[in-house]
Formats: structure tokens, sequence, C-alpha cells
């Protein structure tokens, strides 16, 4: 492969180190050394790992970031926002549909001026759900406002996020500056990478803190209106300033660089132009990409064909002259993007490529546009000698055969459709009548009769065993045991998260009924169209034709954190009552992205982003009570429930099943144990549960039309354990029976105990 060895040396001025590390990590470092004053953040794969270092890195001590958990994307852009009004330095990371989840507020932040610095670890955008890198969600940054800085490599993440905030604060230029690199190629590939050896040197680069005279909420003597209600005449002139500063950057990126090269002996050109100088036919390419088709340069130029390379270090402000220029003697040049503009003949790259073309008076070098590399397909050596023979060719005859095609993508074989491995569940099988539910006309409550749960094992699984969970995980067990009591056919939609990524790896699948997906944050309002679309279509009679001999029960899976970026909805629904179950399964934590915290994290417990260390001991703050929150919405039926305690699972099943097709919306928890992540043995799931119940950490009952109801008292039963046994039980948590933390397991033991106490007065007064 290509080196520039000078680079890789360097010529510094100032003492550095040398580490061994990969993007995220060398984000977070730069990060740390800046010693930011805010991050609001939200994990999302690829970019979670910035977060995660960070809080360890805090949980050592080594820097003072105030790190806030948000309740999603959107929430971590409002945060960094807040914070960036208020003078201080901000910092964010974030990938895919997190970024257009947060999109929003991104002109919000540039549009009113205030600096910042955000990590875009780039990724496929969904649907379908793709995790891996591409720049789909890169090119919805293009029209946002924010001077974009692209990185090649993990030395590059490192020194760009060092020059990102001189440049966002510079009052030239006074904009939020997003920082890309390639989700999975760059951000987990482990480099070489020199870093400033000592945090003075980086202070004294991008200096101590942002410069005097910057507006800020907390300046009592010169108070200041953010974001006004705007006119046409005054809008228009703020986004022309804003414009123009914008092309200021271009200048103010290339100061700055420059400044860097003399410290560090690195440099960053706002175009990195490999063997340009005379070249005849050329490929463009961005991020990581573009340090593989080098090794492609070197073989044809050895072959006598005057190859050349491109690769952008900014894209916003696009260097439209700089690329002219660059081209203006290039017979031919393939542009690859890695994502496209569907519709416009081309990838946003290619159509900017041409405007500048065009613009600048460059008639004769004529352009491909090829879409490579999406869902994080591989770019290798010989797909760089196909982008380049794809300009030989047009050199050769003259022309473009195709001016714009995909690259690397698989005609479809009807011989290799999908085919079904599961047949349909019988109607009869699932509709057992086994189970009877009656209401009690006195009391309004319902009545449940369940046979011996023996009875009931002959009911076929809804889940196929097929599926690719951790050992030990009970997700599926806990799922199943809930479905028992669910009588006849369902329509099941899952929110992302492990039960929705094990179970739907294309071409398979593990659902033997309907299965729907959406992302985290609008899962219950989809199923509420869903719901609503059938009863509609019911009552005109347009399903009597599908021959249906019941209602279907819809039923909202969700858990991993989902009941924190998705609330807002789920109240939503609640609110409306559509006639419908949400059932969350409750594993303390972000599993599916690694075990981050979420807001059912407990009191103390370690994630990975609420490490122990000395300076910090596990999660700060207590656990979001969610089904206290639903029963605040009036709904008709509220449960918790544990697969320590089937009998009472399968009951309240029937009966969320019941009120879900005749009254309104059901919300159920359920507990689960995640063995991987909560660090205890996978044969022991059922035992912590337990244990989790006869503490009072996750008591187990029910809201009825607003009355609580304890279906299962520990104390009653002499069967109640202190907090801290059930504690033990779980790596995660053993901390806590140590001294330097026994203010922390007080003090969450008070909160359990308050809350039970709560419960207790609750179920002894209909009317609390």
């Amino acid at each position: 492969m290509s080196i520039d060895v000078k680079r890789e040396l360097g010529q510094a001025k100032i003492e550095q180190r040398m580490v061994y590390e990969s993007g995220n990590e060398m984000a977070a470092y730069a990060a740390h050394q800046i010693n930011y004053h805010v991050m609001g953040y939200f994990p999302i794969s690829p970019s979670t790992e910035v977060a995660q270092f960070l809080d360890l890195m805090k949980a050592n001590g080594q820097h003072d970031i105030k790190l806030i958990p948000a309740d999603g994307e959107h929430g971590s852009a409002g945060i960094c926002y807040g914070a960036s009004t208020a003078g201080g330095r901000v910092f964010n990371a974030t990938s895919a549909n997190g970024y257009l989840y947060m999109l929003e507020q991104m002109p919000v932040q540039s549009g009113t001026r205030f600096p910042m610095v955000m990590n875009l670890v780039c990724r496929s955008v969904s649907g379908p759900l793709d995790i891996h890198g591409d720049h789909s969600d890169l090119y919805y940054a293009l029209n946002t406002g924010w001077p974009i800085l692209m990185c090649r490599d993990p030395q590059a993440v490192y020194d760009m996020n060092i020059m990102a905030i001189k440049l966002a604060e510079d009052p030239e230029v006074r904009l939020p500056v997003l920082v890309a690199s390639d989700g999975y190629f760059t951000s987990h590939q482990k480099r070489r990478v020199q870093t400033f050896a000592h945090r003075a040197d980086v202070h004294a680069f991008v200096g101590e803190r942002p410069p005097a005279g910057f507006p800020m909420t907390l300046d009592r003597e010169n108070p200041i209106t953010v974001g006004p209600y705007m006119n046409e005449p005054d809008y228009i002139n703020n986004c022309y300033q804003q414009s123009m500063a914008m092309y200021r950057a271009e200048e103010v990126y290339d100061r700055i660089r420059k400044e860097y090269f003399e410290l560090t002996g690195r440099d960053y050109p706002i175009l990195d132009l490999y063997r340009m100088e005379d070249a005849e036919v050329a490929v463009f390419l961005m991020n990581s990409a573009s340090e593989i088709i080098k090794d492609v340069v070197d073989q044809l130029r050895e072959k006598g064909i005057k190859a050349g390379s491109i690769a952008p270090n900014l894209i916003r402000p696009f260097p439209a002259k700089a690329i002219a220029e660059a081209l203006r003697g290039v017979k031919a040049v393939t542009v690859g993007d890695r994502a496209d503009s569907y519709g416009g003949h081309g990838g946003n790259m290619v159509n900017e490529i041409k405007a500048a073309l065009f613009t600048h008076g460059v008639k004769d070098t004529m352009v491909i546009s090829r879409i490579y590399g999406l869902g994080g397909k591989d770019f290798y050596a010989e797909d760089g000698h196909n982008m380049f023979q794809f300009a030989i060719d047009a050199v050769e005859k003259g022309f473009v055969e195709k001016p714009f095609d995909y690259y690397g993508h698989t005609p479809g074989d009807p011989a290799k459709a999908p085919k079904r491995v599961l047949e349909p569940m019988k109607y009869e099988d699932l509709r057992t009548g086994l189970i009877t539910v009656t209401p009690d006309e006195e009391t309004g409550k319902l009545n449940v009769r369940i046979p011996p749960l023996r009875s009931l094992t002959k009911k076929p699984k809804r889940l196929a065993p097929g599926h690719g969970a951790c050992p030990g995980c009970g997700i599926f067990s806990g799922l199943e045991l809930f479905f028992k009591g669910i009588e006849g056919d369902i329509v099941a939609l899952y929110h992302t998260g492990c039960a929705m990524v094990v179970t739907t790896g294309y071409p398979y699948s593990a659902h033997k009924a309907t299965y729907i997906h959406n992302l985290f944050q609008n899962g219950a309002a989809t199923l509420s169209g869903v719901v609503e679309m059938f009863w509609e279509r019911k009552r005109r009679g347009e399903l009597d034709e599908l021959g249906l001999k019941d209602d279907f029960t819809f039923v909202m899976i969700t858990g991993d954190g989902g009941m924190d970026i998705g609330m807002g909805p789920a109240i939503g629904a609640a609110l409306r009552n559509h006639r419908m179950i949400i059932l969350e399964y409750d594993n303390e934590g972000y599993m599916n992205t690694g075990a981050q915290l979420s807001y059912s994290t407990p009191l103390g417990h370690r994630t990975s982003t609420s490490n122990v260390g000395k300076h910090q001991g596990g999660k700060t703050f207590h656990h979001k009570d969610t089904a206290q929150i639903m029963a605040a919405t009036h709904i008709p039926y509220v449960f918790t429930g544990a697969e320590a305690f089937p009998q009472d699972l399968v009951k309240k099943a029937a009966k969320a099943q019941w009120y879900a097709q005749n009254e309104g919306l059901v919300y159920g928890k359920i507990l689960i144990t995640c063995p991987l992540n909560w660090l205890s043995e996978d044969q022991d799931g059922s035992t912590i549960i337990e244990q989790a119940v006869n503490s009072c950490f996750f008591p187990l009952y029910e809201v009825e039309h607003g009355v609580t109801n304890i279906t299962y008292n520990p104390e009653e039963k002499n069967k109640k354990v202190p907090l801290g046994d059930w504690l033990k039980m779980m790596g995660k948590t053993k901390h806590m029976g140590k001294p330097e933390y026994e203010e922390a397991l007080k003090l969450f033991e008070k909160e359990v105990e308050r809350r039970w106490s709560i419960l207790k007065a609750k179920h002894e007064n209909e009317f609390l």
C-alpha cells in the first residue's frame, strides 16, 4: 500500500507520541485532550464507541467533560444546541438513522451560528436495516449548513477533530463542524496514530476557550434572543450571512491546516491529489477507499497509463474551483459515490463535480458516475482497477457509453428467490380454548382461568428456534411464555433491538406470524396505523374475503432501551387508546449496541457508558418506572411480569389480549436476563429474575382501570431478600458491595423501598 513516509513519521515542532488505535478511539482521544465542556449523546452503531471511550476515561479521571445520555438522537442534538448557546465547547457523535433523527436540529445549530463539533461515523441509512458503512447519511448533511471535514484513516480522525474546533470557533466562520469517517472501516480499524503528547500543546493550538465576544445565554449584562421569528427580508439576509461564512470556511480551513502542518508535520490540503500532475485518467473517491486507489494508480503508472486520484479533505464548502483545476487536463474521470441520489442520475459528488467543471469552463473531461460500496460492501484493489477501466474505455471510445450505473451489484436470480421455510401456524392450534377471560360485572375487572401450564406446551411457538440470540438470552423464553396466554393470530411489530436483529437475518426469518419492523422512535405510531387500518377495513367489509376467523391481536415488542427513544410515540398511542399491546422486555440497557446505559438501567450499574473507576461508580441516576408512566395515561391495563413467575405472566397476557381487543391500549413490562452484559452465568437467568422480584426492585403488579393490584408480595410470603443479595448475582454490580460504593447502594435501596411503599399504598387504596 502507498505510504507517505513523511506523514507517517512527521516533522513535528511539538512532542508527539505514537499509539495504535481505531478511528472511534481517536475521536474520543482528541475530544478528551480538548476537554470539551459537554457531550450530549445517544448510542448507535458504529459511533457508539466514541461515547464509551470517553466515559471510560471519565471514570478514570482523564477529563472533565460532562457526558449527558439523551433519550434519543433528537434529544442529544437538543442538549448540544442548548449547551452551545451557553458559551462552552460541545461535542457529539452519531451515525445513520440517528443522524437523520436529529436532522431537523442541524440547520437550527448552523442557522443561529453556534459552534460545536460532531463526528458522523458514516453508515447505511435504513430501510431495510443495514449497519455497515457507506455515505448515505453523510449526503443528508450536505444541505445543513455545517462545514464537513473528511477522514480517510484513524490518523485523520484525530487530526481533523483537533482542527475542527478551531475552524468552528474562528470569528470568520462561527459554524458547527461535522467530521466524517467511514463506519467499521475507519471507526474500528486499528492503525498507528501520532498524537500531541501534551494537552497543553493542544490547547495552545485550539485556544483554551471560545474567543471572547461570542454571544451566549449566560451573559446577564448582554441578554440575547436565540432563534427569533423572522420575516422574509430578515431571513434571507441571515441565510446570506451564513452562506458567506460557509465559503470563508474554505480559506480559514486552508490557513488552519497549514498551521497544523507546521506543528505536526501532517498536512491535509483541501484536495488530496495523488500523481495528478499529468494524469489523463482519474478516479475520485472519498475517505477509506481513497487510500486503496493509490495502490492502483501506482500499478497503472508502471504499465505506462497516466493515472491519478483525487480525494477531498473538505466537501462543505465544496472545493469546486480546485476540483475543476485538478481535472482540467484529464480526459476522463470516474466518480465513485458511496450513496445514491435516487433519480438524480448519479450521487451528490458526481453531480457537484459536473457542475464545477461546467462553471469553470472545463469542457473536455468526460465524467463517469458509479454508485459503489453500499451497505459496507468492501472495496478492493481490483475494484479500483475497474473504476479506472471505465475511464480508460471512455478515452479509447471517445465517449461515455454508460454515464451512470451501480458498481458491485448482482442481477437477481429467480431460482434463488426467498422461499417460505416455515409454514403458517394453524388457527386451530393457536385458539386452544383452554384459557377463559370473563369480565366481572360488579368490579369491572377480568376473571382469568388458565389451565396447568403443561397443558399449554402443545401450543405452537410463535418464533422458530433458528434465531441467533446469545446463550442464556431471556428475551425469547420470556416472549414465548407471554404468547402462551395469547389466543389466535397476532401481528407483531418489533423495534430495532436484539429481538429484531437476531430473528430477521435476510433472507431468513424466525417469525411464524406477520412481522413488521420500524425504528425505536416510531414503532408505536406505526402499529397504531396498522391497527386503525384493520378496524376501518373491517368496518367497510373489505376483509371478509380473506376469511378471517377472528380479530388479530396487535403487539409491539420493544426493548434494549426502546422505551427511551420511543417514549413519546408510545405515550401518544396510549392517549389515543388504540387497541394494541406494547410489550417491553427490560434487559436494563441498550444491549443490541453493546450494553450502554438506558434510562431503565438502575443506579450504580456498570455499562459501557456508565463505567466504574476511581471517579465514577456506574450509572449516576435512578431507573425509569415506565409502567407507572404508562399507567398515568389512564389506559385500560398495565402490568409487569417475569419468566420466573410463569402463571402470573400467562394470566396477565390473557388479560392483555382481552383489553387490547375490546377496550384499548395495554402496556406490559417483563424483566429478562442478558447474561452477556449482566456478566452472569447463562443458567442463572431465572434465579436472578426471581431475586430481582423478591428484593422488590421489580415488583409484580397490574393496574386495571386505574386500580393497582400487587399480584405477588414477597413480604407476605416471607421471601423478601435484601437488594444487595440480588446485586451480588451479577458481575455488573459486584462493585456495589465495596465500601467505596456504600453510599450509592444506600441510595438505591432507599429508592427501591420508596417505590415499593408507594405501590403498597396504591394496592390498599383504589383511589391512589
